[in-house]
């Protein structure tokens, strides 16, 4: 099945305790897309600035992503994130965020893409999320993100986008935020309720180093992280277990709670591989036979006894 994934393309520079580094690559549609291409094909939709550099161009080369949904805007500037992570890198802290493009109008879907199964629409405003979904045809299964920033702020529009959807990744900061309750199960169900009501309904409440929670049709799952102490830099973390997820699924000919639980493992085994490095670097150096390794060792490590 066809996966389209749109999100940010941008210039990040990252500090954690682990080092730092300056204008690297990174963005939501970057990282959910070179993990995705483990799986299979990707649709990559995006915008960046006339100044992105064509050092970067590597990010955009990987054979199972077609980039025929990259725009290079001419006189606009690609966007901007710096932020640094505490002993713990749970979460990151913003020090200076550019939005330059982002702030402008919306990518174009190009007619070949029209015809995508999954869509996912990475954390951008609602609004905007809602305009690029209307270029898309009949989409089976359609996945969004969202971040504290639109549903502290935009929170009607927010509301309004999720009954246009079939599924939602969060946090779990985010999943209190959403629904105003403390258990996680209980806004898992809250959820699910504001979801378009003739889709699966899927839910995935990311927790982290503690895994996730989610929901299917109504059947709830959970996962623990892929147990692992490479950590140097967990951006792109939650877009790559997202790209993991939906790429996986996309390999499916049904969807069930089985191919659901095996395509949670996917995601969790590509996140692993993200926060091993900064910016694309454990993405880009994982091979095939290690994330097989990965996910044979979180299929054993998930049996029963």
């Amino acid at each position: 099945m066809s996966l389209l994934v749109t999100g940010s393309i941008g210039i990040d520079t990252v500090k954690t305790p682990h080092g730092q580094v300056g204008n690297v690559p990174g963005g939501s549609a970057i990282y959910f897309s070179w993990a995705a291409a483990m799986f299979g094909k990707v649709r990559l939709v995006g915008v960046v600035g006339d100044d992105f550099p064509r050092s970067f161009e590597f990010c955009l080369k990987h054979p199972n992503i077609d980039i025929r949904g990259l725009e290079r805007r001419r006189g606009s500037k690609t966007f901007r994130w710096s932020g640094r992570y505490d002993a713990t890198m749970n979460e990151a802290q913003t020090t200076a965020v550019d939005l330059n493009v982002l702030a402008e109008k919306a990518p174009v879907i190009p007619a070949a893409f029209a015809d995508s199964t999954m869509v996912f629409l990475a954390a951008t405003h609602p609004a905007l999320q809602m305009q690029l979904l209307s270029q898309v045809k009949k989409p089976r299964l359609v996945v969004a993100d969202t971040r504290d920033l639109w549903i502290k702020n935009y929170r009607a529009d927010l509301m309004k986008s999720l009954k246009s959807v079939d599924g939602l990744v969060l946090n779990d900061l985010e999943a209190r935020l959403l629904t105003d309750k403390v258990n996680l199960v209980a806004a898992l169900h809250d959820i699910r309720k504001l979801l378009q009501k003739s889709g699966p309904q899927l839910v995935i409440i990311k927790k982290g180093e503690h895994g996730c929670l989610a929901s299917y049709e109504g059947s709830l799952l959970a996962m623990p992280a892929y147990p692992t102490t490479d950590v140097v830099d967990p951006t792109g973390a939650g877009d790559s277990f997202a790209g993991g997820v939906l790429g996986c699924l996309a390999g499916k000919k049904t969807w069930s709670l089985g191919s659901l639980k095996e395509s949670l493992v996917a995601g969790t085994v590509m996140a692993s591989f993200t926060i091993a490095d900064f910016s694309l670097g454990g993405l880009r150096k994982a091979t095939r036979q290690q994330v097989r390794d990965r996910l044979g060792n979180m299929r054993k490590m998930l049996s029963a006894y």
